[in-house]
């Protein structure tokens, strides 16, 4: 019988950060606070959001509502790259970069944690853009995924294909 093993991926749940867009568009569109700033939240692509406001500080606010429909919807904030504010003719522009998928050097950094801080006879493979964690016991795999969840990283971190 083969060992235990899961694998470690960074995956971004396209529907449920869709319905945050909308559901951050329909607040801005009722707010009061939001009327005749020309805010809009939108997709840019098929991995970024722009977001726009006549105001910085009005840009801005439109960053909070959008992390927070984020939050409600389960998303890991750390899968949301924003940029800074930057005017554009008369208005100001936010794009924010959606994260998905596990870096070459994140996933050797990865790797090299589980090396170094985890059970004895528990190997990580980097395979394309996740990682494969196999050990001889299950619960060595499962001090795995606590060490991984405590450690701060920049990327959020899904287990998937636990045998």
């Amino acid at each position: 019988m083969a060992n235990p093993s899961f694998d470690i991926v960074s995956k971004l749940d396209r529907q449920e950060v869709d319905n945050a867009v909308n559901q951050a568009a329909k607040e801005i569109s009722q707010r009061f606070d939001f009327r005749g700033t020309g805010a809009d939240i939108s997709w840019s692509g098929e991995e970024a959001v722009t977001l726009t406001a006549e105001t910085e500080e009005r840009v801005k606010a439109v960053l909070d509502v959008f992390k927070e429909k984020l939050v409600k919807r389960n998303v890991s904030l750390k899968a949301l790259d924003a940029g800074e504010p930057q005017a554009s003719g008369k208005t100001y522009k936010i794009s924010c970069g959606l994260v998905s998928g596990i870096e070459q050097d994140q996933a050797k950094k990865i790797g090299k944690l589980i090396r170094d801080e985890g059970p004895k006879g528990v190997q990580a493979q980097i395979q394309g853009d996740q990682l494969r964690v196999t050990g001889k016991k299950k619960d060595d795999l499962q001090a795995v995924i606590t060490l991984l969840k405590q450690a701060d990283l920049e990327i959020p971190l899904q287990f998937t294909n636990y045998r």
